[in-house]
């Protein structure tokens, strides 16, 4: 029997990989990894160089990512048989050899490949690995502390309702928000009414070369790519008050 390794990346530099996940990369014999159709695959590009000559590789293409919205019922059953298809395809791989699947960021920490986890529990040795997560690499390279002292970071999805997303926005104090992309707009506004714009960063593809910093309040409207994260740093207020 095989088993499933799934390859936490990191944030996209390959030297962020762990000294664990580059080892097995390179050894890996079978590759898997999530793309959109016609592209190459955010983890495919941070190995890319690194596989043997001779891997096998099988890229899991989505059959949807933005052209439906992600609530709609057909979004749901689409992306369902997707990873029930992928699922009982890598037990069969892993019934006779050990297929690494690549995954950006940390497995656990919102991957992809949690879909495929849940529905793979019981059928076969699953083994995960641990990588940086997006938004560490995001906020190293604002070069500010995300966080001091007693600060409350939340983590808030682009895709929540507007009126939500700027409730959430109010009561903490530092911020990481993912899924931008089409949600910029949304976010901003979110952001603005809960007085928090000016103090927001855009990170697009952080640690990657493309990389790209600026204040939100300074970037248009419409100008996101998909690998990008909005972060509002914590300043430690309630101890510095309390001194």
């Amino acid at each position: 029997m095989g088993r499933i390794i799934c390859c936490g990346l990191g944030p996209g530099d390959p030297e962020l990989m762990s000294v664990r996940a580059d080892r097995v990369v390179r050894a890996a014999k079978h590759v898997a990894y999530f793309r959109k159709k016609g592209q190459p695959g955010q983890a495919r590009r941070i190995v890319e160089g690194l596989l043997a000559a001779d891997v096998s590789e099988y890229p899991m293409e989505y059959p949807v990512t933005t052209e439906i919205a992600f609530d709609s019922p057909d979004y749901a059953r689409l992306l369902a048989d997707f990873y029930d298809e992928w699922a009982e395809r890598l037990a069969r791989f892993a019934r006779a050899v050990d297929i690494v699947v690549l995954c950006e960021g940390d497995p656990y920490f919102y991957g992809s490949f949690m879909h495929l986890h849940a529905r793979l529990q019981g059928r076969v040795e699953i083994e995960v690995i641990a990588g940086i997560p997006g938004m560490v690499g995001c906020w190293n390279s604002v070069g500010q502390p995300i966080a001091l002292a007693d600060d409350v970071t939340t983590v808030l999805m682009g895709t929540l309702p507007e009126a939500e997303l700027a409730e959430r926005m109010r009561s903490s104090d530092a911020l990481v928000v993912m899924k931008t992309g089409r949600n910029l707009p949304k976010i901003r506004r979110a952001l603005a009414s809960a007085g928090r714009l000016d103090d927001a960063w855009l990170v697009e593809r952080g640690t990657m070369p493309d990389q790209r910093v600026a204040r939100l309040a300074d970037v248009g409207a419409a100008d996101c790519p998909y690998f990008a994260i909005v972060l509002v740093h914590g300043q430690g207020r309630r101890r510095e008050a309390a001194q």
